[in-house]
């Protein structure tokens, strides 16, 4: 069993990568990868950990890509995470993080929901802010009873307080993590509001642009949506890798490894992904 998607401290998660590789190891999983959203910074600590451990680490990244309907992301693994030219990439990513995080406090504090910065840094380790630290500061304030509610209520796409950001194309991400050594795979794909037919022809577009595979096990996927992605998969020649997308303690019922429970990603996931493996 492993689990090629996760996130740490980095960004949006609650653990350190060492301890990731730890509970990792607890859990039986024989492979994790760390995938934090637009950012390396924890791919060398992930590595350094789990050198005398029995989890194989797999060092990947999670991009945001422009989207019309819904969302979508695109994983990057393998990547050589002290490449310059990737390294420069992310920075622009990072800084369109940076405005949109200061329209957001403006929207709240318009809204009536008074936040100050230093009300949202409490909830940030590392340098990565998103939506989550808002909704943190929201629920720790008092504002909002949960963090879903932020999200519900004002953070979420098409709620008053969401701005967008700069995110590239699934194309120019698919090209940034080629460049970097590394595979691309499609994210959890049910969450681009398209039907099966536009979102089947939209995977084989990317497959076009040299993506490598598809994310068919995850944790909020049905048996039959699995079953779907999974033929999708043969019928285009992709990688089927899955993971949970584990936040810690930001998704408490959600477990390293096995999702809600019933979660189970197959050894070959990892086999596959090492297949398709692009040169640089």
């Amino acid at each position: 069993m492993i689990d090629l998607h996760s996130h740490s401290i980095y960004s949006d998660g609650t653990h350190t990568p060492s301890e990731l590789v730890i509970m990792a190891e607890e859990r039986g999983l024989k492979a994790l990868a760390l995938t934090d959203h637009d950012t390396v910074q924890g791919i060398t600590e992930l590595l350094y950990s789990a050198k005398n451990r029995s989890v194989e680490a797999v060092p990947g990244i999670e991009l945001s890509a422009d989207c019309e309907r819904g969302t979508m992301h695109i994983l990057g693994y393998f990547i050589d995470h002290t490449c310059k030219a990737f390294l420069g990439k992310m920075e622009k990513v990072q800084a369109g993080r940076s405005e949109r995080n200061i329209e957001i406090l403006k929207k709240l504090n318009k809204l009536g929901y008074i936040l100050q910065w230093n009300d949202v840094l409490k909830y940030v380790v590392k340098d990565v802010i998103g939506r989550p630290h808002f909704a943190q500061a929201l629920v720790g304030l008092g504002l909002v009873k949960s963090k879903k509610a932020a999200f519900d209520l004002l953070l979420a796409k098409g709620r008053p307080a969401y701005v967008d950001r700069y995110r590239y194309t699934a194309e120019e991400c698919i090209e940034i993590i080629r460049k970097a050594g590394g595979v691309s795979v499609l994210a959890h794909p049910a969450t681009i509001y398209r039907p099966d037919e536009q979102l089947r022809a939209l995977v084989g577009e990317l497959k076009g642009y040299g993506l490598g595979g598809i994310e068919a096990h995850y944790a909020e996927h049905r048996p039959e949506t699995i079953r779907k992605f999974l033929g999708w998969a043969a019928d285009l020649d992709l990688g089927c890798t899955g993971g949970t997308d584990f936040h810690g303690a930001n998704t408490p019922d959600l477990k390293l490894g096995t999702g809600f429970g019933q979660l189970r990603v197959p050894d070959e996931a990892l086999d596959q992904l090492k297949a398709v493996k692009p040169l640089r």
